[in-house]
């Protein structure tokens, strides 16, 4: 068996590739993708061009840190660009710069606002009548700031 390994490396290589690749489908949480794709493209290197298994060893290594380097840095510009929604999962956050109407009349600084088919608690310093369209400028807990809008 090791002979046939040493007589035809590629298939070494080939067989190492789909090996860690199928590790990776078990539960790796993606240590062995790059890995595996190394060995997998040192086989097909192999395969085409022989080399020594000094060489095929170096080419393994370059080729998974190459791999697993490309890989972190497109994670993190994609990242970068997700990261700017501060506001996930933070419905009221979410809703800051929309227009809501009052439905309640103001009591104590506080009413009651639709927004779609929901109402929220809100809180104005300044006066309000039912049926007034108001802005949200912010949220305090589960309580909408809100404004009349600029005219």
């Amino acid at each position: 068996m090791l002979r046939d390994f040493m007589a035809s490396p590629h298939v070494f290589w080939l067989s190492l590739g789909g090996l860690l690749l199928a590790a990776e489908l078990v539960g790796a949480s993606g240590y062995l993708l790059w890995s595996g794709v190394a060995a997998a493209l040192v086989g097909l290197v192999t395969w085409i061009l022989p080399l020594p298994w000094e060489w095929q060893g170096v080419a393994f290594a370059l080729l998974t840190i190459i791999a697993a380097w490309l890989w972190w840095k497109w994670l993190n510009q994609r990242t970068d660009k997700t990261s700017g929604n501060s506001a996930l999962n933070q419905r009221g956050q979410q809703l800051v710069g929309t227009y809501a109407t009052v439905l309640e009349p103001l009591k104590n600084q506080h009413t009651r606002v639709q927004i779609g088919d929901s109402s929220w608690r809100a809180s104005c310093a300044s006066p309000l009548e039912v049926g007034d369209k108001v802005v949200i400028t912010g949220v305090e807990g589960a309580t909408l700031r809100v404004e009349r809008p600029a005219q």
